[in-house]
């Protein structure tokens, strides 16, 4: 049975896969974004976190057009959502990790569990817990996959904590795995999962976005240009990991 497309209403962006020259050749989530942000027409605006970025950009391009449509909500709630805070790209590292972990193939499990342990090392360092420490998240998503956890636990008895896994541009990769373990897993719900974890990363990064910002008008440059919506201000929230 062939998949029904979602109604589109006039004035809201088709979201497409990849790159493209401009809004008359298609958009793709942060290619929006650097329009609502006013910057120049990109897939990297400096608008948002890269490291969120990297993510929507993924997301975008791993889901199908049905799926990727229910992401243009989201799009305002990127601009201007680029924390320096160090510990917001630990916390969205973490968050891609466990969303990856319980349905990966094996290999790429290991990844996600060393890299869950490592950046779990990071923020309790960053927060002033014990270097030991394990949140409940992390734990139960390690829980799910004991042999992905024993292999990062004996790599990291061998090479150490690797501090530098945390920076923007390793966290960048773990996201792209993350997003690209989820697509490719034998589950139901890759899609699903997919939109929640963007869903997910969004409501991390706002956690460490200290002020309100102004709310983003909307006038999508597809369609009818006279079609303007207002979002609601974003409201900044506690993360806990």
């Amino acid at each position: 049975m062939s998949r029904r497309a979602p109604f589109v209403p006039d004035g809201v962006p088709v979201l497409s896969r990849g790159r493209h020259r401009s809004p008359r050749k298609g958009a793709c989530f942060m290619e929006m974004a650097s329009f609502l942000a006013g910057e120049r027409w990109s897939d990297h605006p400096t608008c948002t976190h890269p490291v969120l970025a990297t993510l929507a950009r993924c997301v975008n391009d791993m889901l199908d057009d049905a799926h990727r449509q229910r992401l243009v909500t989201m799009i305002p709630e990127v601009v201007g959502l680029n924390p320096d805070d160090p510990r917001a790209t630990t916390a969205l590292l973490l968050t891609a990790a466990r969303a990856a972990l319980p349905v990966a193939a094996q290999e790429r499990q290991n990844l996600m569990a060393l890299a869950i342990l490592n950046a779990e090392r990071v923020l309790a360092e960053q927060d002033g817990r014990s270097p030991g420490h394990l949140s409940a998240a992390s734990r139960a998503a390690l829980t799910s996959s004991p042999a992905a956890e024993r292999w990062a636990r004996v790599h990291l008895a061998r090479m150490g904590f690797n501090p530098a896994a945390v920076r923007p541009s390793n966290a960048a990769k773990v996201a792209a795995l993350a997003v690209d373990g989820i697509a490719r897993a034998c589950i139901d719900d890759p899609e699903e999962r997919l939109v929640k974890l963007l869903r997910d990363g969004i409501d991390v990064m706002a956690a460490f976005s200290p002020l309100v910002p102004d709310p983003v008008v909307v006038s999508w440059p597809v369609r009818d240009p006279a079609v303007r919506e207002t979002t609601p201000t974003r409201k900044a929230r506690s993360y806990a990991g």
